[in-house]
């Protein structure tokens, strides 16, 4: 039984949609998980100051990752690993690896190690916002964190690996152990150690991580940590292709540091508000853009090794026909159902209806912008997959800044004009509520990404010379379908509210599941009466896979026993 499993997860996969489908599915999951965690954060901290401490403790520690362990990313491993498999056999390749990864620990280990020194320097002048108590928990937890780059960057040389090898199923479970970790820390370890033990979870999850790949990589023969005769030659081959990468997403993270260190100013819990939404909106970006990005990368490195550069350009832009698909209706029904989804998702012990109206309002403002985020993870991959990695670097640093200096004016006019802050609070129905100043954080952030995936799409179409008549159509389905589907759902929300008992957690989430299922359903209708194409596609594929389960159902006998 147990062998049989592993020889599941071990099992390679093929075809775009297969794989995306999957990676959708334990996506799902461990969204799931991402949501119990905040759930559980938001009843025993609430949107407050533990948490606005707890959140800001991630960003160097993220940074720290991104900036170290993004020169062994996926991105860059997959095209590389299948290169040194074309040439140089299996020992080739593992001879790379090992070099590359003991190249890794000793740097990560030696930046978190001076890092380690020059927190209670650096981040009181990052974070001025905290009182001194705060600002010495803050360190604390940062130190602590340090841990966790060191092994999600091995777990990404492992992922690299299972990737290589089509092995999705091991993949995409490691964010669900990631998850899992931070939970056990919130039940266990948090009545004893308080907020610290939340973090003793954070660097269990990361360790959960990395050892679940660890098996499967070692299946297929590449498996080895420590070399005392490094290839730096190579080594440092890797580091200038990945470098420009690095940077792109420095970048973001640096973006995403300036929006904590911003909300540290504010309202006290306004970093929890920004963190809170931003993890819920991360939600439909995770199971449409991460899981299709992730899943066409080894077919586009393939086909573009082989020179089926037409092949290479159909994958992407089928890839972005089903993303912008997807993208557009869960888009409009976030926005109306948000409040609905931030109440059940988090609404309970020391969360407040104050704080639910904040992150929902917040919550409106981000998911604008996730078909233009999943759409930037898949040009961005395009990118590196034609080693035009400086193109993605200078389009993202430009929409970075683009986002910083709209969140700065965004801020003064909020402060300054009572007509365009009474809009945006009535708009998002959080008039009379304090603290709506960070609304402005998550209105820049959809802009900059809105600036990002169009420059990506021009400059890519400009490479490549597709036509964008395909994507209009498609974007056209969906939106329509989405916005029949929001109106639906919206119309019969007070319906609702006369038969269920929407003062509980389940009345609320059967509002919203009920309003949403009927907005779905008409949806649905619409576009099979536009004949939508990609609606077809999944209904057939949905199809010939019941049909393929219901055979082996009625035929296996293990499935009987």
């Amino acid at each position: 039984m147990v062998g049989k499993i592993v020889g599941a997860f071990n099992k390679g996969i093929s075809g775009v949609h297969q794989a995306a489908y999957i990676l959708a599915g334990f996506t799902f999951l461990s969204q799931l998980l991402a949501l119990l965690r905040d759930r559980l954060l938001a009843h025993t901290f609430g949107a407050g100051s533990t948490l606005d401490v707890y959140y800001a403790a991630f960003r160097i520690p993220d940074l720290v990752f991104i900036s170290a362990a993004s020169i062994v990313s996926v991105s860059v491993l997959v095209p590389i690993l299948s290169s040194k498999f074309e040439r140089g056999g299996k020992e080739g390749a593992r001879i790379f690896l090992q070099s590359l990864t003991t190249f890794f620990l000793f740097f990560i280990v030696a930046v978190s190690a001076i890092l380690f020194f020059l927190l209670p320097y650096i981040e009181p002048k990052l974070f001025p916002g905290f009182n001194v108590e705060e600002t010495e928990l803050l360190i604390d937890l940062s130190r602590i964190m340090l841990l966790s780059p060191i092994l999600l960057g091995l777990s990404n040389i492992f992922g690299g690996v299972n990737q290589t090898f089509q092995k999705f199923f091991v993949y995409a479970l490691s964010p669900i152990l990631y998850n899992l970790g931070i939970i056990l820390g919130i039940v266990f370890l948090e009545g004893r150690f308080g907020i610290v033990g939340v973090v003793f979870g954070v660097v269990l999850g990361s360790f959960m991580h990395m050892l679940i790949q660890i098996p499967f990589v070692a299946n297929t023969g590449l498996f080895s940590f420590f070399s005392l005769k490094v290839r730096i030659k190579e080594v440092l081959g890797v580091i200038a292709t990945s470098l420009p990468r690095t940077i792109a997403l420095g970048m973001t993270h640096v973006l995403l540091l300036v929006f904590v260190a911003v909300a540290s100013t504010m309202s006290e819990g306004s970093i929890s508000i920004f963190n809170f939404s931003f993890n819920i909106q991360s939600v439909p970006l995770g199971i449409i853009g991460v899981s299709y990005s992730l899943a066409a990368f080894p077919t586009l490195s393939k086909l573009y090794a082989t020179g089926e550069i037409e092949k290479y350009v159909e994958n992407i832009i089928n890839a972005a026909k089903h993303i912008i698909f997807w993208s557009l209706p869960i888009t409009a029904l976030f926005i109306v159902l948000r409040a609905q989804i931030v109440r059940v998702v988090l609404g309970s012990g020391s969360f407040d209806w104050t704080a639910t109206r904040l992150v929902a309002a917040s919550l409106a403002l981000f998911v604008i912008s996730v078909v233009f985020q999943s759409l930037i993870l898949l040009f961005i991959r395009a990118f590196y997959v034609v080693g035009k990695t400086k193109i993605p670097l200078l389009i993202n640093t430009v929409s970075t800044v683009a986002t910083i200096i709209l969140t700065g004016t965004f801020l003064i006019i909020f402060k300054s004009s009572m007509t365009f802050r009474f809009f945006v609070e009535e708009i998002l129905r959080v008039e009379n509520v304090s603290g709506t100043e960070v609304l402005m954080l998550p209105l820049s952030f959809a802009l900059g990404s809105i600036l990002n995936c169009f420059l990506l799409i021009y400059v890519f179409r400009k490479n490549f010379n597709f036509l964008t008549k395909d994507l209009f159509v498609v974007f056209y389905h969906s939106f329509s379908a989405g916005t029949v589907s929001g109106f639906i759902a919206y119309f019969f929300l007070p319906f609702f509210v006369l038969i269920l008992d929407t003062n509980t957690l389940i009345g609320i989430f059967l509002q919203g599941l009920f309003s949403g299922l009927l907005g779905i359903f008409f949806g649905w209708i619409l576009l099979k009466i536009l004949k939508n194409r990609q609606l077809t596609e999944i209904e057939v594929a949905l199809s010939s896979r019941w049909k393929k389960l219901t055979r082996v159902a009625w035929s296996d006998p293990d499935m009987l026993s």
